[in-house]
């Protein structure tokens, strides 16, 4: 086990240099996402107490494990950005830097004179990633805005639980980690723009509650054209079917999507339904989704008599698309996470071994790599020492 996963080979954005300014989840996850694939960020945190997420949830010698994943491949530096001095330091550092991140309520940049226009008057070339609840316009521009909050907006968590229920939250903060992922999408295409159409940079703005709203599929539509407000529907996915949870007689459950036309036929012969099979109005999901609690019932009434692994044996025999739910023991035990590289054992900060995710997506000839571990607090405070001097400076080892 060392400190790395790989000796760091080409990436695809190696050079790329990326100030961070965000904190939590949003900012950090994009940050963190360019990092693995070559960009070298400098994170800036309050001296002191650092980002937030160094504290939350579980701890480990006084540190989130969580850190130790959002943070990998960063450096940090501990700046004081209502001072006069700390601005100083993120100009210079904006005017060499490819890309900023931040995630910041709208309009705190701009009181520190650090906005945009600020910005990009130094540094023309400047790509910068803003992340809010609401996005840099409009009515809620001023609100604060978390990602349980876009969730809530962007019609996730009405959709979320069982009918007649109070909606839930998934159970992780996926509305932040949406944004980021936009945002980097984001940056990766205004990064393609300035290199091939005239060499400027500009804003990138993603709303929390618009990423999440823009992985609603057919809601807006569906209500435009029909009225219908889609609501809560449990494991089930209303209008396509049969695609639900079933319960074995060992009080486990599978998931099982037969939703295809063909895949439909295989399962219900699977399960010695044939009659259900050779029904001609149950050939396409249009005639099936009308009978659906029926469709539902003999499936479960099949599932309940087997044990999870017989049942999930002869669905695969069939060919039909079906699986457990998986545990995270179920996961760090399972031979396809291991088999993608996706359960990577580093050494964490503290010196001691941690299992942690791997990285997405898999690049064929130039892969993400996790090269160093998340830093510790203001550890690398030295590398500015000479920055309003010579600029971005060089990373160390």
């Amino acid at each position: 086990m060392s400190r790395t996963t790989a000796a760091p080979g080409p990436r695809p954005l190696d050079g790329l240099k990326v100030l961070e300014l965000g904190q939590l989840i949003a900012g950090p996850f994009a940050a963190k996402t360019l990092a693995e694939f070559g960009a070298d960020v400098i994170k800036v945190e309050p001296a002191g107490s650092g980002d937030p997420l160094r504290g939350w949830r579980l701890l480990r010698e006084g540190t989130s494990v969580w850190w130790e994943v959002q943070s990998r491949n960063k450096r940090s530096v501990c700046l004081d950005l209502r001072s006069a001095e700390g601005q100083q330091v993120v100009r210079a550092l904006a005017a060499e830097a490819d890309v900023l991140i931040e995630n910041f309520k709208p309009g705190t940049l701009e009181g520190w004179g650090l906005g945009w226009e600020a910005l990009h008057a130094l540094n023309p070339k400047l790509v910068m990633l803003r992340l809010s609840g609401y996005g840099q316009t409009g009515p809620y521009r001023d609100k604060p805005g978390f990602g349980v909050l876009g969730e809530a907006m962007g019609g996730l968590r009405h959709l979320s639980g069982e009918p007649g229920r109070t909606p839930v939250r998934v159970g992780v903060s996926i509305g932040d980690t949406l944004a980021a992922l936009h945002g980097v999408l984001g940056v990766l295409m205004a990064l393609r723009h300035r290199e091939v159409q005239g060499g400027r940079g500009q804003v990138v703005d993603v709303a929390l509650y618009e990423a999440v709203f823009n992985v609603m599929e057919s809601l807006l539509p569906e209500y435009d054209a029909f009225g219908t407000v889609r609501e809560r529907s449990g494991s089930a996915l209303p209008g396509i079917a049969p695609t639900n949870a079933y319960p074995c007689n060992d009080g486990q459950y599978v998931l099982v999507a037969g939703n295809g036309d063909n895949i439909f036929r295989r399962l219900m012969q699977a399960i010695g339904r044939k009659d259900l099979a050779d029904d001609p109005g149950l050939r396409h999901n249009g005639g099936r989704v009308p009978r659906a609690d029926e469709i539902d019932a003999a499936i479960g009434a099949w599932t309940v008599q087997r044990s999870r692994a017989d049942v999930l044996a002869v669905l695969d025999a069939a060919n039909v698309p079906a699986g457990r739910i998986y545990t995270v023991a179920d996961i760090a035990a399972d031979p396809q996470y291991a088999a993608r590289g996706m359960l990577v054992d580093v050494v964490a900060g503290d010196g001691l071994p941690l299992k942690v995710p791997g990285i997405v997506p898999k690049l064929g000839a130039t892969p993400g790599a996790i090269t160093h571990p998340a830093p510790k607090l203001g550890e690398h405070d030295a590398d500015l020492a000479d920055v309003a001097r010579q600029g971005w400076p060089a990373r160390r080892g």
